[in-house]
């Protein structure tokens, strides 16, 4: 159940569509529901306001397809599945007939229903050292756009060549939140952060080589950043930077 949810509720026992004590059996209902093999949260949109995302990575489709036939039951928000393969999402599609079913093999995310309308106060820009930084970027950019964000997409403007990155300030001036998405030495993030006047979310990547350490290197030169106003989430952590960049742009609508 989301805050809308218990707001449209509140509104039908005020104007009496629905009484008091169907309105308490409605709210008495478990806070979440156990299928044994996970315990699905059904008030986490209440509560944070944003409804339980699916970590596919270590679940079976089948048990990805029950979590989400749950959610789905408890909410009319779009699922997002991170971490996700074809063969989930194809068994999402036979079992879940009423419903869109999206698929990004670029960053294996998988949503399930409708895309909510642009609901941000600002847009948020998704920026990336290179090519190769996409996937990861690709998992924040539509996090962002199924937590109902406007993104902007600035891919390739690593600091190799970062002219590519200065013909585009009026992109990082512009924006409400900038994800700053980047491997090797993890540059990107300092840089970007010394031009906009913004949060910046940087995201290191393990794209890079021997020394990289797997994005160790990107991780430690971006929490070392001397640009201020730059937080960091772990590495090829797209999804997270995604989230925490909504937040950021939903605060006005919230206060």
């Amino acid at each position: 159940m989301t805050k809308a949810n218990i707001i449209e509720l509140l509104n039908n026992v005020k104007n009496g569509t629905t009484s008091v004590e169907e309105a308490v059996l409605c709210l008495k209902k478990e806070p979440y529901t156990d299928l044994g093999y996970a315990k699905l949260d059904n008030h986490r949109g209440l509560r944070q306001g944003v409804a339980e995302v699916i970590y596919g990575a270590g679940k079976t489709s089948e048990q990805v397809l029950g979590i989400v036939k749950t959610l789905v039951e408890n909410s009319d928000s779009p699922v997002l599945i991170t971490r996700t393969d074809e063969d989930t999402v194809n068994l999402l599609k036979s079992g879940i007939k009423d419903k869109n079913i999206s698929y990004d093999a670029n960053c294996n995310l998988c949503i399930v229903g409708d895309m909510p309308p642009k609901t941000g106060c600002g847009h948020i820009l998704v920026a990336t050292g290179g090519t190769s930084d996409i996937p990861v970027a690709e998992e924040a950019a539509l996090t962002a756009e199924v937590l109902g964000n406007e993104v902007v997409r600035l891919y390739d403007v690593g600091v190799a060549g970062i002219h590519r990155l200065l013909d585009k300030l009026d992109d990082i001036m512009n924006a409400s939140v900038i994800i700053a998405v980047a491997g090797m030495e993890g540059a990107l993030a300092s840089v970007i952060g010394g031009l906009a006047d913004c949060p910046v979310i940087a995201v290191p990547t393990s794209v890079g080589y021997g020394a990289n350490f797997g994005g160790l290197s990107a991780l430690l030169a971006m929490l070392n950043s001397c640009a201020s106003g730059v937080s960091v989430v772990n590495i090829d952590n797209g999804f997270g930077a995604g989230y925490q960049a909504s937040m950021i742009n939903h605060i006005k609508e919230n206060s």
